[in-house]
């Protein structure tokens, strides 16, 4: 089993104080956890608190997902690196994926491992919203199916690629033979 995290900031403050206590349990059960901020800043109307909050969370978590947008904002860097150090710095966090764009995806673990996923190109880009989640998926079942991180990320990168060429939230994620036909297509393998 393996849980993602991504907090959403419209709950109340009653909400929050739930999740903090769901995440704890979770955490005491060994579960491992991945934590994406899935910012929305409009929602939080304070910026210190959204700050605070989600680096609170994030700190937590076994793998983090930020993405270079949401560094500059929680912690004031649009550096791949820097936002994995920072976020490597958490009482859990063995893993920092930051998520690049169009470039893939930069990976640092604890222990000093860092690497570059590339990203597919995308030659129509109909909507991006649901690609951060889709990377979120891809991770995770990859790392559920036993796959390497390396591999867990390219299919992060995949699903979100196939996600921006889609209208909607969530109608490009794949089925497995939509990501095998995919794979195919770009000449790249799961390891």
């Amino acid at each position: 089993m393996h849980i993602c995290l991504a907090f959403f900031q419209q709950f109340s403050d009653t909400a929050r104080e739930t999740f903090r206590k769901l995440y704890a349990r979770i955490n005491a059960a060994g579960i491992p956890t991945t934590f994406d901020p899935n910012l929305r800043p409009s929602l939080w109307g304070d910026d210190k608190k959204m700050i605070s909050t989600i680096n609170e969370l994030a700190r937590n978590a076994d793998i983090v997902l930020p993405g270079v947008e949401e560094g500059k904002i929680l912690m004031g860097s649009s550096n791949p690196e820097e936002i994995a150090d920072f976020y490597l710095q958490g009482e859990k966090t063995h893993t920092v994926i930051v998520k690049i764009g169009s470039k893939g995806a930069f990976v640092k673990t604890a222990d000093g491992d860092k690497y570059e996923v590339n990203g597919f190109k995308v030659n129509n880009v109909v909507d991006t919203v649901g690609a951060g989640d889709g990377f979120a998926l891809g991770v995770i079942t990859a790392l559920l199916d036993g796959k390497s991180m390396k591999s867990a990320v390219m299919r992060g990168n995949a699903v979100g690629a196939m996600q921006v060429q889609t209208p909607g939230d969530n109608d490009g994620y794949p089925d497995q033979a939509k990501l095998t036909d995919f794979y195919l297509a770009e000449g790249v393998t799961e390891k």
